[in-house]
């Protein structure tokens, strides 16, 4: 494992090595990769006559993503983070090689499944990855850092995306898509392995035991995200849809102003849940998540459209980093990536019904489809708000 020198001149321990700067470009390709699709496959899965699975697009993809994360939480404890890490990078780079040859609503929705498997286990083993180089006391700041460099890949990634598509063509972009997810692969070839004695890969460590699907001492963290995701599947199922409404031309860039306000909430709050606690700092989030959907339930103007932007960003800006920290608190050193793969789990699970729930709704009340779907989210990270004061009158590590 790496050694966490004391910075010269300080009785802290460093955290921004090389290792970690590393990490961080690698994560700003690979959300990049991933991200630049969203904004433009809806319209494109209408362009292939698959209209009525809308929100099978951002589902199937979350699906796989889910059910891989117990598998990737095992192998990142007993092969090593970076050939998890690495895997991911792959996936990104194949599946963006594939899509301008796989035309049929068939052949797309498969790869959406294969796709999954991407963020089903790069983040599993970065997040673990970035536990081991880091002081405990400095875990909330040092994944508000990493944030930032994701935050800032999924803000660019969607402008990038629409640009290309509106001024190139699909299939330009995916290619793009390929290239980014490289360049993560080559960084992370660079990157020295944290966890000790790693096991060679052998298919038998694919065989779960049952304590092995899901750590239970990380379920708190867990269902508060199940709740809070719920929004995001819904939001990038309908945020297309609502730029069209409002008139903003490029698709992408409710996502990047989102997401560059969520940037912005990392720089400058990223030490507040190691300061405050975790709990604190996630009851204030889902309150401004739930009041962004209350907001974009009710959108009609483009002033309103980045308005819920901006509040939608700065929620998931203190949501992610402090439910990532919660749970590496929680866990233990042995089974830190089974920790975070079940943390990730409910991620992917609430993504999936809310893009499933949304793209009912957009089918079958096409009317009221974006009042409905994110009013329901709101309920849900209000669910969440009183679920946290009922841990915060616990007496676990908040």
């Amino acid at each position: 494992m790496l050694a966490r020198q004391p910075t010269v001149g300080s009785s802290r321990p460093t955290l921004y090595t090389l290792p970690f700067w590393l990490l961080c470009i690698s994560n700003f390709l690979f959300s990049a990769s991933f991200s630049m699709m969203i904004p433009e496959l809806p319209g494109y899965l209408k362009q292939i006559g698959g209209q009525d699975y809308l929100g099978w697009v951002i589902a199937l993809f979350t699906l796989t993503a889910g059910l891989s994360r117990p598998f990737s939480g095992k192998i990142t404890d007993t092969v090593g983070r970076v050939p998890v890490m690495a895997f991911g990078s792959v996936v990104c780079f194949i599946c963006g090689l594939l899509y301008p040859f796989l035309i049929t609503v068939a052949g797309f929705l498969t790869l959406r499944l294969v796709h999954g498997f991407s963020t089903g286990t790069k983040p599993t083993g970065t997040s673990a990855y970035v536990a081991d180089v880091v002081p405990a006391d400095r875990r909330g700041e040092a994944m508000g850092a990493l944030g930032l460099f994701t935050a800032t890949g999924m803000s660019l990634g969607p402008v990038i995306g629409s640009f290309l598509v509106n001024n190139a063509s699909m299939n330009t972009m995916f290619y793009t898509s390929s290239g980014f997810a490289l360049l993560s692969i080559g960084i992370l070839l660079r990157l020295p392995e944290t966890l000790e004695n790693p096991q060679p890969f052998r298919f038998n460590l694919l065989r779960l035991q049952k304590d092995e699907w899901f750590d239970w001492g990380v379920r708190w963290p867990f269902f508060v995200q199940l709740l809070a995701s719920f929004a995001s599947g819904a939001v990038i199922t309908l945020a297309p849809a609502l730029s069209e409404s409002v008139g903003v031309a490029n698709k992408g860039w409710f996502f990047a102003v989102y997401t560059l306000a969520s940037l912005l909430v990392r720089l400058t709050l990223s030490k507040s849940s190691d300061r405050y606690g975790r709990v604190p700092v996630l009851i204030g989030a889902n309150v401004i998540l739930a009041v962004s959907l209350v907001m974009l339930s009710m959108t009609d103007s483009i002033a309103l459209f980045y308005a819920s932007a901006i509040l939608y960003g700065m929620a998931w800006g203190m949501n992610s980093p402090t439910v990532q920290a919660w749970t590496v608190d929680l866990s233990d050193d042995a089974t830190r990536g089974r920790a975070v793969a079940t943390t990730y789990i409910a991620l992917e699970a609430g993504i999936g019904i809310g893009a499933l729930a949304a793209g009912w709704f957009y089918t079958h009340m096409p009317d009221s489809a974006l009042q409905t779907a994110f009013g329901l989210s709101a309920a849900l990270a209000t669910v969440g708000v009183i679920f946290l004061f009922w841990v915060k009158g616990k007496t676990f590590n908040v």
